[in-house]
């Protein structure tokens, strides 16, 4: 704490100091900070615009940084608050940079979609990566926020024991139901965008968010090993992800998607299917669903045809034994 608090505070100012780094870390981690000078010589080619907006959030996300190296997670206030310095002022610094670009306008609710886009990858990083944040060497990093798992557990690290499996996948599916309060935000966010690049690379993260949420929902792998999409499944957003229809239609295949996947003895059941509901409705009011093709039918006749592809080659194994037996 007495080392990295100083740092974090001053770190937006090592922007413009080209002789400096701090050796810490490891792996990919432990290369940036020793070649910080690569970063702060990228920096300082860039217009003062950028700059200014690059340098602000800087501060202000170490300051964040600092603030949570010394305070747990204890509320969905905190989780809701680390988060915003986590990646909400991401979402701000990313807007403040297209504004400097003169590529995108603000709109009046521009700081709050902002920080919602920020906030609802941020969740959906941290629950996915439960397992290996629980298990961090030397020591646990721990997100979920206190008032959430309390309900469940004595401590967060009991959700990965197999005897509380049950209380587990309850508290996972009101952290994913938590999650899914960003979206309208995140969905107005992108549909105020004007370039198309800049669309794509905003859109194309918060889509593969909504997709890791449903694989993740009711989901007792997340405590057991990685859950990640599927890299073909990834591919088909990058390639189908081109308007603001393609994002309705993708938010809201995976929220029928999500929507079989509810238990109905689940605690949040209701304020889920409420929430995959109010997603739903703006999908469909805003885009234009019928028209495009649903991720939920390529996947349901993914299935039919490897149902169809088993059972001929059951047939024909069965053909095989029956002609080959001795007479």
């Amino acid at each position: 704490m007495e080392t990295k608090v100083p740092i974090l505070i001053a770190f937006h100012r090592h922007l413009y100091d080209g002789g400096w780094h701090f050796s810490c870390g490891t792996k990919d981690y432990k290369v940036l900070m020793d070649q910080f000078h690569h970063v702060s010589a990228a920096f300082l080619e860039l217009e003062k615009g950028y700059q200014e907006a690059i340098e602000d959030i800087t501060k202000r996300m170490g300051a964040g940084m600092a603030k949570f190296i010394c305070k747990e997670v204890e509320t969905i206030d905190d989780y809701d608050e680390y988060c915003h310095y986590a990646a909400g002022l991401v979402g701000l610094g990313l807007s403040k940079i297209f504004i400097a670009s003169e590529l995108e306008i603000l709109t009046p609710d521009w700081k709050q979609i902002s920080n919602s886009t920020g906030l609802f990858l941020q969740k959906t990083n941290i629950i996915k990566d439960y397992l290996e944040d629980i298990n961090e060497i030397p020591k646990s990093r721990m997100f979920w926020p206190r008032e959430i798992w309390g309900k469940y557990v004595d401590k967060l690290e009991d959700l990965k024991n197999e005897e509380k499996s049950t209380q587990a996948v309850q508290c996972l599916n009101e952290m994913v139901t938590n999650a899914l309060t960003h979206v309208e935000d995140c969905l107005k966010s992108l549909a105020s965008l004007r370039d198309p690049a800049i669309f794509q690379s905003c859109a194309i993260p918060q889509i593969v968010a909504i997709g890791t949420l449903t694989l993740c929902y009711n989901n007792v792998q997340v405590f057991r090993g990685a859950v990640r999409l599927r890299r073909g499944l990834i591919a088909k957003v990058i390639d189908l992800t081109k308007t603001m229809d393609d994002v309705y239609g993708a938010f809201y295949d995976f929220s029928c998607m999500l929507q079989t996947k509810v238990d109905k003895n689940d605690p949040n059941a209701m304020k889920t299917l409420n929430r995959l509901e109010t997603i739903k409705k703006v999908c469909k009011e805003n885009g234009v669903i019928h028209k495009r093709k649903s991720y939920v039918n390529d996947e349901t006749q993914s299935k039919a045809i490897f149902v169809v592809m088993f059972v001929l080659l059951l047939a024909i194994v069965v053909v095989y034994i029956s002609r080959s037996k001795p007479t």
